[in-house]
């Protein structure tokens, strides 16, 4: 892929130290297989202005391509990722979000209550994926497959779509 990425833990324990980051960790795998570089990730408590500021420093940075955010997508109080995400976002893409529910309800009737979406800052595609690490490479391995086609077109990418 040639692109570089940052991915953000989002998790109260994690970021106490409470708890080890096993999504985190998945996500690198799988981007790194994909040709993707790593440059930053950071563990951040589930705080909504915080998720927010964290999107905002890298995005606006100018220099990463992809931004994979993993927990805080589900229901419970505490879960704001994707309010913090939306605030940022310049634009949604509802297909990435919608395809990741719809390929994880084939395994757990779960994913219906996920509210992870997608979305672009600038030039920045940012992805919320969920806290497990097996929901987080199920997911992930959803969009693998359309994110270099969607980074290219984010970044300008001029050339005919239909060729």
């Amino acid at each position: 892929m040639g692109f570089r990425s940052v991915i953000i833990t989002v998790s109260d324990r994690g970021s106490r130290g409470e708890r080890e980051d096993g999504s985190g960790p998945e996500i690198a795998g799988m981007l790194e297989a994909a040709g993707m570089e790593i440059i930053g990730r950071r563990i951040i408590p589930d705080e909504r202005e915080m998720i927010r500021r964290t999107l905002l420093e890298w995005s606006d940075r100018g220099e990463v391509d992809l931004i994979v955010t993993t927990g805080g997508t589900g229901v419970s109080p505490r879960d704001v990722t994707p309010d913090a995400t939306r605030e940022v976002i310049d634009r949604e893409i509802p297909g990435m979000a919608e395809e990741m529910r719809r390929r994880s309800a084939a395994v757990t009737p779960h994913a219906m209550i996920s509210r992870a979406l997608a979305g672009i800052r600038g030039r920045t595609l940012i992805i919320n994926l969920p806290g497990s690490p097996k929901g987080a490479r199920e997911n992930l391995s959803v969009l693998l497959p359309a994110l270099p086609h969607a980074i290219e077109k984010i970044k300008g990418d001029e050339s005919e779509c239909a060729s």
